[in-house]
Formats: structure tokens, C-alpha cells, sequence
């Protein structure tokens, strides 16, 4: 269960920090709503936090949740920062109005590709869509090569899914702006009915790389750091599954985008702003980039910082291209998902 958290620093420490935090109420508190996995976001507050001398108060659940939070909460919202696992949250609140304008300096930390269109958040990690099999289960030349694949009949009992993860969303949105919205939801029957067949509709996708690796299913699809998190847990020796990519350029291998942004309702704007910038650091993306440092295993963004886990590096990706202004607030894919009852 997710639960509010602080961490306190001495009182002399604090006073002695406030001038550095730069917090316009003179205070050197900030709240952060997290939607980022609970154990990279504490890695991260644990470093912010002796660096500067300012206390993170956090609150993390499912970043749609916190999102939703916010626009109810409005100028009211005790949140100061929004840290998240994908960019679809992010750009539901900024076309709200919701979000204050990231410092420059911390834009230019991260290619302006994985950023804001706007400028109203930064891009800090990144993670790619990957299928991940069960080679007792199934053959690597059994497996789909296109996500449009999944519908075939002959996966019926073999598809694991989440749909209820966000991390799905940006591969229904590509999936429609590659094929339209008929074949989109016919595509969406289909995989939900392939993936009911057998029980195999998950509520998150570290139940499907369990399931996966357990041998309970043949295959699924997730982002490729789950299955490298749940190495570096179970130990290699425990690892009864693989994972492997779509066709390059195919709307089921998407890149999505973790983001942070300030919110413009914020009275701690210096320091929130300097939280944000922190992520974006060589030492915030030193930590995302070691499995020594975190279990992050994303791919850091920002800062030059290329990533030290036994992965595929970022720039060898051939992902679908499809920029964070068409993936969008995710309504359309959620929509699109309620649809078919995936939701």
C-alpha cells in the first residue's frame, strides 16, 4: 500500500539550508505527489534531500490518481512537484492550465524532444515497450513480430495483459494513430479476449513478468524494466523468461517518457523548482543510470548520462515515432479501452 512519507532533517541543518533552498515562504518543505515507482523516487529524495537540506514530504499512488487529485484540488493542491511514469499525466494537467513554466536551464538538461511541447515539464527516464516470453511456453519464432498481431486467434490463453497500467496507454494511442479508430477497436476486442481466455488480464505489469517467468502464461507485454528490476530481486539463476522486441518502428514498441513538472499553484516555486532540476543533474541521472544506486533501471534522459545496467542502450532503440505531442493526455486511449471493457 502506498502511503504518505517525510523525512525530517535537524532543525539547525534546515535554517541553515534556507537561504540555499530558495523557497519564496522561506520555508524549506516541499510536497511531491509521486506516480513514479516508490523505490526509484526514494532514491532520488533520499540524494535531493542531503544535498540541499530541503525535506520532501511525499504522497505516491497511480500517477492518473494523483492527476486526477490535482485538477480537484485546483489552486489549492498541497502538491509543489509532480513526478511521474509517463507523459500523459503531465499533458492532461498542462492543458489545464495547471502547470508552472520549468526553469530554461533545466529544459536544456534533457533533449527538448522528451520535454514539455509547452515547456510546463522535463523529461527525466525513459522505457520501452518489450514482449516478454516464456520460452518453455512459447518459441521466440512463435511470437508476434506486430502488435496488430496479438489479435490472432491463435493467442487465445497465451496473452497476458495490463491494461490498467498506464504504461498501456501510449501503445493504444500509437496503435490508433497508425491504423484508425475502427481498426483500433476491433484490435482491442480481440487482445481482450485473447488475453480473458485464460484468466490472464492483470491488474500491473510486474503481475505479468511474475506470471510470465512463473510459467502461468506464455507471453505478455511490459516495459523492458520490469524484467531487468526482476532479475536483479530473484537472481538470474530464477529466470525462466526472456524478453524481445516488436518490428522496428511498430506501433507496439514505444518509447514513453517519466516527467516531473512544478505545479503553478505551488508557494515553494524556488525550491520545487530546484527538486525538478535535481532529477534532470548528472548525480539525479547518475542514480537512474546504476543498479548500484537504484533498481531504477530506466534510461536516464538528461544530463549526458547514458545508462550502466546490461540493457539494450537507447540509442540502439528503433521504437515506433510518435512524439510526446501526439501520445497526448491519453484520453483517447483510455476512452478507447472503457470501450471494450478493458477498463
Amino acid at each position: 500500500m502506498r502511503r504518505w512519507g517525510a523525512a525530517v532533517v535537524a532543525a539547525a541543518a534546515a535554517c541553515a539550508a534556507l537561504a540555499a533552498c530558495g523557497s519564496s515562504s522561506g520555508e524549506s518543505t516541499i510536497t511531491l505527489y509521486n506516480g513514479q515507482h516508490v523505490q526509484t523516487a526514494e532514491t532520488l529524495i533520499s540524494a535531493f534531500e542531503k544535498q540541499t537540506g530541503i525535506t520532501v514530504l511525499v504522497r505516491s499512488d497511480d500517477e492518473d490518481t494523483l492527476a486526477g487529485q490535482i485538477t480537484a484540488e485546483g489552486s489549492h493542491s498541497p502538491a509543489d512537484v509532480f513526478y511521474t511514469e509517463n507523459s500523459p499525466p503531465l499533458e492532461s494537467l498542462q492543458s489545464k492550465g495547471l502547470l508552472a513554466a520549468i526553469d530554461p536551464s533545466t529544459l536544456a538538461r534533457t533533449p527538448a524532444r522528451y520535454n514539455s511541447p509547452q515547456g510546463d515539464w522535463v523529461g527525466v527516464s525513459a522505457r520501452v515497450s518489450v514482449i516478454i516470453y516464456n520460452p518453455g511456453l512459447i518459441s521466440a519464432t512463435q511470437l508476434p513480430t506486430r502488435v496488430s498481431q496479438l489479435a490472432d486467434p491463435k493467442y487465445s490463453g497465451k496473452l497476458a495483459l495490463a491494461p490498467q497500467e498506464t504504461d498501456f496507454q501510449p501503445i493504444v494511442t500509437a496503435y490508433d494513430r497508425a491504423y484508425g479508430r475502427a481498426a483500433t477497436v476491433s484490435w482491442l476486442n480481440a487482445i481482450k479476449a485473447n488475453a480473458a481466455n485464460g484468466n490472464h488480464v492483470y491488474a500491473d505489469n510486474e503481475t505479468i513478468a511474475d506470471e510470465v517467468n512463473r510459467g502461468s502464461v506464455a507471453f505478455g507485454i511490459i516495459n523492458q524494466y520490469y524484467w531487468y528490476r526482476m532479475r536483479a530481486e530473484i537472481g538470474a539463476g530464477n529466470m525462466h523468461s526472456k524478453i524481445t522486441y516488436f518490428t522496428t518502428g511498430d506501433p507496439g514498441y514505444v518509447v514513453d517518457v517519466s516527467g516531473a513538472a512544478v505545479l503553478k499553484s505551488s508557494r515553494h516555486q524556488a525550491a520545487a523548482q530546484r527538486f525538478v532540476a535535481f532529477l534532470v543533474s548528472k548525480q539525479g541521472q547518475e542514480i537512474l543510470a546504476s543498479p548500484a544506486k537504484s533498481i531504477s533501471f530506466e534510461y536516464p534522459l538528461a544530463s549526458g548520462v547514458t545508462t550502466l545496467a546490461p540493457e539494450t542502450p537507447f540509442s540502439q532503440l528503433q521504437p515506433y515515432p510518435i512524439t510526446i505531442g501526439e501520445l497526448g493526455d491519453g484520453s483517447t486511449a483510455i476512452a478507447l479501452m472503457r470501450a471494450a471493457g478493458l477498463l
